[in-house]
């Protein structure tokens, strides 16, 4: 979505000022999505001491991420950023996570929790092939495919700069396959095409040197990197109940 690669130039100093800033922010909110009147004051990567207030206008949206999980502020208002209490989603984050096996798996269906229903990744590593854009990764020799249909089995040819030519298979019944290493090997920058049925979807690389210690830092890497479908999955895999 545009509103992460809009906001791409605003972010890299607001990040790079935020890490001078007090101790304080550690315990800070991030914003990772904002729209109406007041957006632009809350630009997607602001750091949020969580002892500080917002004030929003009449349609303003504006979604936190801090250790609780994330959470959406609307309407006018004045806002604490800081939430007391409640549940969290520090479970949710060790799975969504969690370095896993490059085998072939079968897992069953994780829905959005808001409104839309719709299939989710289990795995924020994991690669859509629905989706085309950057996606951030720790490791490179690991990189698995993921889909939310596994009716049938399909393959997706691999084509890159130069002779790269791999292809990925999908067994009927499987949401995940691993990526061709040997043919297609990734490293930081790498981009390819993704190709299936004549329709072909351009996806890069970006390496991240460690895997991030928490939901936050994990959210300024993917907003670093411009990682949107990846931000988007975490934003939504942490979303807290309505209060």
């Amino acid at each position: 979505m545009s509103w992460v690669n809009a906001t791409k130039a605003l972010v890299t100093p607001l990040i790079g000022a935020a890490s001078l800033l007090t101790p304080s922010f550690a315990q800070a909110a991030i914003v990772v999505a904002a729209s109406g009147p007041s957006a632009a004051n809350y630009p997607v990567g602001t750091k949020l001491a969580d002892s500080s207030k917002i004030t929003l206008r009449a349609g303003d949206t504006i979604t936190l991420l801090d250790a609780k999980g994330t959470r959406v502020l609307r309407n006018a208002g004045v806002h604490a950023v800081s939430q007391k209490g409640g549940p969290t989603r520090a479970s949710t984050y060790s799975v969504l996570t969690r370095q896993r096996s490059a085998a072939r798996v079968r897992t069953g269906a994780v829905r959005d929790p808001g409104t839309s229903g719709k299939v989710m990744s289990p795995n924020i590593w994991y690669v859509d092939v629905t989706q085309s854009g950057t996606r951030c990764i720790v490791d490179p020799a690991s990189i698995r495919l993921w889909r939310a249909e596994a009716a049938k089995a399909v393959s997706f040819a691999i084509t890159g700069t130069g002779s790269t030519n791999g292809r990925v298979s999908f067994e009927s019944g499987s949401l995940i396959a691993p990526w061709d290493e040997a043919h297609a090997p990734v490293s930081n920058g790498a981009s390819f095409m993704l190709n299936s049925a004549g329709t072909a979807k351009p996806i890069s690389f970006a390496v991240l040197p460690a895997l991030p210690a928490n939901a936050e830092a994990l959210a300024t890497a993917l907003i670093e990197r411009g990682c949107t479908a990846q931000l988007e999955l975490l934003t939504a895999s942490l979303a807290l109940p309505a209060r």
